[in-house]
């Protein structure tokens, strides 16, 4: 070697990703790349981590988060108490060893918009992300350029989420886009794909998504395909209809030619709960007929999203301040209550499909009493009926909650979890407060509690599920292998002891056994915990 290497992992076990069986193998780190030595080489190293009895690993991609505004200044007027939480939510993506985040997930990015939208954008994403005052952009570059390298401790690369390309070009509208319309919407696309956003995403039980027809996702797609990028869909029901709307997800797909990811595969609510007996047959079966569909999974059997996505879509019609003038009116909550107790066709109905006793607060602000707690619960002691709560709520907070629906069963997530086509992704919305603690679990709750301690994966897989196959699906050149050339990011762990430490009580919990961190070359965590390097960059698909 040419010069002295600037960090030498010696003793470990290799994991490289790949699926391949582990070997010994010693790993050289030089200009923030990675050459693999013989075990006890002889090498001259600045620092020297003694691996004996762990495992090396790339670093972990987390392929579905929500982190888009994490990297961006933080309300300078919140206080140093919101500033210390939002550096917590930072930090616990590296400390689970997750090197790389792929944002712009359920149809939501921060990019990219027409100027003049720009305004009525930042207040829905404002409720999105729940981080203070949010800058849109008007594409992918604007928006590599506002995350600051102080703040970011892991890579991101971003997706572009359709409600946001839509919303930035036609606003909140309940209707198809007019022909000038889409073509602007499919020309803004085209640029961001070309100046490296990883693919489309769709989050199709939210406004404005849901709003949209399979013809103007087909249009999208059809430029992602030409740019050889992923459509990426949080499916238009996960409940009662998943079937149905997976048929319309492998639809867009052939028709599109666009490789096709299934975000957080689950099947929700009581009439759901079992059918990923059928739904993972079909994947396999689409896939044996030649189309390229993956999917991605959280090892939890509780979701998360916004509180104002538990209502009809016609609520949020014309944008979050439209929102929050209907909730004032009873007629408007009394239709609500009557859409959630009949159904609506074509919305999912998380609150029909299970109740509001199964739906806790995880963030709101000025309501920190409420986060943790049921808003069946909530509501009996207010003595007030749910959906007034619920509407009580979102008006005191200017619509920005965010709620834990407890929704799943474990046999469906362990299913996914073991599924030949399926990745992890933890699908973390960290915001303040009591966040689902996927954010800082996920990775290790794989590799412990599924893989060591109930047989469910070899630690081989469960590791290519975290680098290797998300790194070939997103275009990650580079990123994923442990091979000689590949960009440094690594992971130390020890296979033993690794486990999660998040729980709801305690999202943001340090996982245990993750020992090492390495972002670009630099040592980002050291005996497991925080060094002060922040070498992750923003990621440019090619």
């Amino acid at each position: 070697m040419g010069r002295p290497m600037d960090l030498l992992l010696r003793g470990g076990t290799l994991v490289d990703g790949t699926g391949a069986p582990a070997r010994e193998a010693d790993i050289a780190v030089t200009g923030g790349r990675i050459t693999v030595l013989p075990p006890g080489a002889p090498a001259d190293a600045a620092e020297v981590v003694d691996a004996e009895g762990q495992v090396v690993t790339p670093g972990f991609i987390d392929v579905h988060t929500h982190s888009d505004a994490l990297a961006a200044p933080y309300d300078a007027d919140a206080g140093a108490d919101a500033a210390e939480a939002v550096e917590d939510l930072r930090l616990a993506p590296l400390l689970q060893g997750v090197t790389t985040e792929i944002c712009g997930n359920c149809g939501t990015s921060l990019f990219p918009s027409l100027p003049e939208r720009l305004p009525e954008l930042a207040e829905h994403l404002r409720v999105t992300f729940g981080l203070g005052p949010i800058q849109p952009a008007v594409d992918f570059e604007a928006f590599a350029a506002g995350q600051d390298p102080d703040l970011r401790r892991t890579h991101l690369a971003s997706l572009v989420g359709h409600g946001t390309l839509r919303a930035g070009v036609m606003g909140f509208e309940a209707r198809p886009p007019k022909p000038g319309e889409l073509e602007t919407m499919c020309r803004l696309l085209d640029q961001a794909l070309s100046q490296g956003a990883a693919g489309l995403s769709t989050g199709l039980i939210y406004p404005p998504g849901t709003y949209a027809d399979t013809e103007e996702i087909v249009a999208l797609a059809r430029v992602a395909a030409h740019h050889g990028k992923p459509y990426v869909t949080h499916l238009r029901d996960e409940m009662s209809q998943v079937e149905t709307a997976l048929e319309e997800a492998l639809e867009i797909a052939v028709r599109s030619g666009a490789p096709l990811q299934i975000s957080h595969h689950k099947t929700a609510g009581r009439h759901a709960w079992g059918a990923t007996l059928r739904t993972l047959p079909r994947l396999e079966r689409a896939r044996a007929e030649g189309v390229d569909v993956l999917c991605d999974v959280y090892p939890y059997t509780a979701g998360s999203t916004v509180l104002h996505a538990m209502l009809p879509p016609w609520t949020s019609e014309g944008g979050v301040g439209a929102l929050l003038e209907r909730l004032r009116r009873s007629e408007v909550r009394d239709r609500i209550r009557a859409d959630i107790g009949g159904g609506v066709e074509g919305w999912e109905n998380t609150v029909g499909n299970g109740g509001w006793d199964l739906i806790a607060v995880a963030a709101a602000q000025t309501h920190p009493e409420a986060e943790g707690r049921r808003i069946a619960e909530l509501a009996a002691e207010r003595g007030v009926e749910p959906v007034d709560y619920v509407c009580d709520l979102l008006l005191a907070e200017q619509g920005e909650v965010t709620i834990i629906s407890h929704s799943m069963r474990e046999d469906d997530v362990r299913r996914v979890l073991a599924s030949p086509l399926s990745m992890i992704g933890s699908d973390g919305v960290p915001k303040p407060g009591r966040p689902h603690p996927r954010w800082a679990g996920s990775f290790p709750r794989v590799l412990g509690h599924y893989g060591r301690d109930q047989g469910l994966l070899p630690l081989e897989t469960a590791v290519h599920k975290m680098t290797g196959l998300p790194a070939r699906r997103f275009g990650l050149t580079g990123r994923g292998v442990v091979r000689d050339g590949a960009i440094a990011d690594l992971v130390v762990l020890d296979p033993a002891t690794v486990r999660d430490g998040a729980t709801f009580d305690r999202p943001l919990e340090v996982p245990e056994g993750v020992g090492t961190v390495v972002v670009a070359g630099r040592t980002a965590v050291r005996g497991g915990r925080p060094t002060a390097v922040r070498a992750g960059e923003v990621v440019r698909v090619r």
